[in-house]
């Protein structure tokens, strides 16, 4: 009767995930069709009242993928998606037109028997009409823009291509402060049509949808000069989703708490906790032996990204360089802020497919044939994507690769996280589909076990989502519109890396419990179903909270500000997840050899709860992010959320597949455990004591002022914010210690003789 109920208890959860996952896509699928339908066009011409050509269509597509070319994303951001030091971009033409615009309003005005108040009210309600009234012609797809605009977009424009192509001692100056490359400048034709692409989105930024008082960015960035204000549903929509958080916590903790006895009850194992290492007879087969090479490379991409982060964060006190040295020359903020970004994705995902790689063997006891020659291919392969994008993406940034089509292919695509070309997509796709079916075929015979296959089946789902989700990135092109660009990015960033890695991550540490005799399959099936439900059940639609102010309806705005707050509800039971962690590691005596492996799964749990959970939903309400996205409260929560998290999971995963790989008794404890405190200790000074002061700040200025002034020379430069940004160093070196301190350990541990 209990295994008869245990039974249809997960069968019924099988019933809810797949009802649950099928209605969340087709929502988010149904929802990137109103994106499709709704985002701000591109108009085929932009002229004057007088019939002049200001820009085309084809100047706007070309200046997308000019600004692609110099850094896109990491060289400022647009719609506040992007790097902190240099501008907002679409913030910083949008007020710069406004002033200018204002200022030929005030010449203009002839009516002397008005008083100077007066004066100024009318010229801000010219000035708000010109500039929010949508003049867009659907049939023509010209946008017609007054005579007076016209000479404001002028002397806007004109501002831009000095700063991308003036020697004078003030542009340099900006370049300077902005971390541009001093030496790589663009010529004027260039300029001129990077210039229109971002006039195209601080136009989609001021201009009301058709028949509607809101912009197509619903009002986003905050710029009083236009009343560019949050909207009534703005503030409806956070009010709701902070309902939704505490009704789904107090639901998640009524459940936990309900089940909390019975699970830890039941979950030893029917004979008990094993007495014996089963790894200690178990075969490390010749593929197995073969990832050991996927950790070395881990070790030292971490290190260079550590590395990098050390140099681009010094860029925004020194701007040229790092204390003295001239590395601008050779390697400017846009190519080590990319190569940095980038590598965190690249390290933390070679180590979770090694893993997978390695685990799959040690729970089947099968080594299909060559699987060692796929394992070996593959690293090639991953390792040739590595190095080939970072030279693409440094030879576009230095203005070295001059055809567009050939950048959007082998260059730097300009999309943060998503950075590398085409062509390296595409072969990074094909490594993935190749990592499916090498871990399929090596995991297949564990089918067998009848007890564990709706387990293992968790494992096969979250794998072959990670080989089909990547190819969410393929769903834009060169000239896409940036509002599409955008929602099939965040299926990648948000889905494929915070989403079905970390299902994949959870289910294959389960199974590994139950082989190791820690944990019985039903309860460990049970969970991790469980988990998955209420993981993916706010995490899929959740994606959309990344989307409010990019050309996206007000519709993005209520589905992603609802089950954004859900996507926080899981980690407030992040104790019962501590507890069970600790009362797994403390029955054996061998069980000391996963110290360190369970050590780094708790602070997992740790970072979730509050770089995941706490900043996270610091940023998640709509009333909040309109003032905060792109400022450093947002670079915060990534440094928690992506180490903290995904990067220290990676690393506990890594030491666990270390446990075979390498001789336990030769394995330096105390590095490890330097290492350990100097990650976390690290990361939590880093956070606490600098990038959250900073955003706080800024968000104060954005709310007070405007975003733009939040994000301005003056602001960045100020010593107030030079101060917080020096305030990282003491942190920085506590995390260098740590990261030091773990590759130190892995050299040691490998080339020890067992």
């Amino acid at each position: 009767m209990q295994n008869y109920s245990t039974f249809f208890t997960i069968k019924r959860l099988w019933v809810i995930l797949t009802v649950s996952l099928v209605l969340s896509f087709s929502a988010l699928l149904y929802l990137g069709g109103q994106i499709y339908q709704q985002a701000p066009p591109i108009p085929s011409a932009v002229i004057s009242s007088t019939g002049e050509t200001i820009y085309t269509k084809q100047d706007i597509n070309d200046g997308q993928n000019i600004w692609q070319t110099v850094g896109g994303m990491q060289q400022g951001s647009i719609w506040g998606h992007g790097s902190y030091l240099a501008p907002d971009w679409t913030a910083d033409w949008l007020h710069r037109e406004a002033l200018h615009l204002l200022k030929i309003i005030n010449t203009n005005s002839s009516n002397a028997s008005l008083t100077i108040e007066q004066k100024e009210i009318l010229s801000q309600v010219e000035l708000k009409n010109m500039m929010r009234q949508n003049t867009y012609n659907a049939t023509t797809g010209i946008v017609t823009v007054s005579e007076s605009r016209a000479v404001a977009i002028a002397k806007t424009e004109q501002h831009f291509v000095n700063l991308y192509t003036s020697t004078d001692e003030k542009y340099q100056q900006l370049r300077e402060d902005y971390a541009f490359p001093i030496s790589t400048v663009l010529d004027k034709i260039k300029a001129k049509k990077l210039s229109a692409f971002i006039f195209w989105s601080a136009w989609a930024a001021s201009t009301n949808r058709p028949d509607d008082n809101i912009t197509y960015t619903s009002n986003w960035p905050h710029e009083p000069l236009v009343d560019n204000a949050p909207t009534p549903s703005v503030l409806l929509w956070s009010i709701v989703s902070v309902i939704l958080l505490l009704a789904g916590i107090g639901g998640i903790v009524w459940y936990y708490a309900s089940q909390f006895d019975k699970w830890r009850q039941e979950s030893e194992p029917e004979g008990g906790v094993a007495k014996d290492d089963f790894i200690e007879n178990t075969l490390v087969t010749p593929s197995m032996k073969a990832t050991a090479k996927y950790f070395w490379v881990v070790t030292a991409l971490i290190l260079t990204q550590v590395l990098l982060g050390i140099i681009t964060a010094h860029y925004s006190v020194e701007g040229q360089g790092l204390y003295g040295l001239p590395l601008m020359e050779y390697l400017p903020y846009s190519v080590t802020r990319t190569w940095h970004t980038q590598l965190a994705v690249f390290w933390i995902a070679t180590a979770w497919l090694a893993t997978g790689l390695y685990v799959a063997p040690l729970i089947s006891g099968h080594e299909p044939k060559y699987q060692r020659f796929g394992v070996n291919f593959l690293f090639f392969s991953l390792l040739l994507i590595v190095v080939g994008s970072f030279v693409g993406q440094w030879l576009a940034i230095n203005g070295l690769i001059e055809d567009l089509s050939l950048n959007f292919w082998f260059g730097h695509q300009g999309y943060e996280y998503i950075d590398l070309g085409r062509f390296w997509q595409i072969y990074l796709f094909i490594g993935l589909i190749l990592w499916v079916g090498l871990l399929l075929r090596a995991l297949l015979p564990a089918f067998k076990d009848k007890k564990l296959k709706s387990l293992l089946f968790v494992v096969v789902l979250a794998t072959v989502s990670i080989g089909l989700l990547y190819a969410a990135g393929f769903m834009w092109g060169k000239n896409t519109n940036l509002a599409i660009v955008e929602y099939w990015r965040w299926w990648v960033v948000h889905l494929w890396v915070e989403g079905v890695f970390e299902v994949f991550a959870a289910a294959i540490i389960s199974v590994l419990f139950v082989r190791m005799g820690l944990l019985r399959i039903s309860v460990a099936t049970t969970m991790v179903i469980f988990a998955t439900i209420i993981f993916l059940g706010g995490g899929v639609l959740g994606t959309l909270h990344h989307l409010y102010w990019s050309g996206t309806p007000i519709s993005i705005i209520a589905v992603g500000a609802s089950f954004s707050a859900l996507e926080v509800v899981p980690l407030v039971v992040i104790g019962f997840e501590a507890y069970n962690h600790k009362k797994l590691e403390s029955q054996r005596n061998w069980e000391m050899n996963y110290h360190w492996p369970f050590m780094f799964f708790s602070a997992v749990l740790f970072w979730n709860l509050v770089g995941a959970g706490l900043f996270g939903f610091l940023l998640n309400p709509p009333i909040a992010l309109y003032y905060m996205q792109g400022l450093n409260i947002t670079a915060n929560h990534a440094h928690a959320s992506l180490f903290g998290v995904y990067g220290l999971l990676g690393m506990g995963l890594m030491l666990y597949c270390m446990r075979g790989l390498t001789d336990i008794t030769k394995w330096d404890n105390k590095l490890l455990k330097i290492s350990f405190w100097g990650l976390n200790i690290g990361l939590a000074m880093m956070t606490f004591l600098s990038l959250l002061p900073q955003g706080l700040w800024q968000t104060y200025q954005s709310i007070s002022e405007s975003y733009v002034s939040a994000r301005s020379v003056e602001f960045m430069q100020s010593d107030i914010m030079h101060a917080l940004v020096w305030a990282r160093v003491p942190g920085d070196v506590v995390f260098s210690i740590g990261v030091f301190a773990f590759a130190w350990f892995v050299f040691k541990a490998f080339t020890a003789r067992k």
